[in-house]
């Protein structure tokens, strides 16, 4: 199975068309177009009965303390976490793909509605919900894709890795309000294949794509 995009080359850099956030000289980033990269796929194996794609960025810092901060850099020996930028279930397998904006295409304060999705798939939450919840403005459901915006003052530059799942289920066994990591769990056991592109970016004018 393989996972192609006309949107980036595997590991090359994310344009900011993709992107929450770009670069600002000013005030270090401002809102960016957010829109859905475009996705085909080929060679689904037999037995398939739905697809699911999940983009996540394993790079996050795992303490807060000098992200976003005057004066300061979030060091490259801070451990990292994963962040869910995108949870897409219940994908039939004989979608054609998805297009560019077809998800997402602009910043949607409070978030994108949800779960229900074109075609009777179903989008979980991306950890824009957890990241915003204390901001009043912010706060709410994020649905769907939201693109990259790692801190302005990282010292490395973030990986979005876009994976597909074959699933041997046509609806996976989540419900609700679901995360990635539900969707991780309710997968196991029921993966025929995976395969997955990265693309890669960054807000530090100080750090090399």
């Amino acid at each position: 199975m393989r996972l192609t995009t006309t949107a980036f080359a595997d590991m090359g850099p994310m344009p900011g068309e993709f992107a929450f956030a770009v670069i600002d000289p000013a005030a270090h980033v401002k809102i960016s177009s957010n829109r859905n990269p475009d996705f085909a796929w080929q060679d689904v194996p037999g037995g398939t009965r739905s697809l699911a794609l999940l983009c996540h960025d394993p790079d996050v810092p795992s303490r807060g303390d000098d992200v976003n901060q005057e004066g300061r850099t979030v060091p490259t020996t801070l451990p990292r976490v994963d962040f869910f930028h995108w949870v897409l279930v219940d994908i039939p397998p004989g979608a054609p793909g998805i297009t560019r904006g077809m998800h997402a295409d602009g910043v949607v304060a409070r978030g994108k509605p949800g779960p229900a999705a074109p075609g009777g798939m179903r989008h979980g939450v991306n950890d824009y919900t957890g990241w915003f919840a204390s901001d009043a403005s912010m706060a709410g459901d994020y649905f769907g894709y939201d693109g990259p915006c790692p801190p302005w003052n990282d010292a490395i530059v973030h990986r979005y890795v876009f994976t597909l799942y074959a699933l041997d289920v046509p609806r996976l066994a989540v419900s609700g309000i679901f995360k990635g990591g539900d969707a991780r769990d309710a997968m196991a056991g029921h993966i025929l294949a995976e395969t997955s592109v990265t693309g890669r970016y960054a807000l530090n004018p100080a750090v090399k794509l």
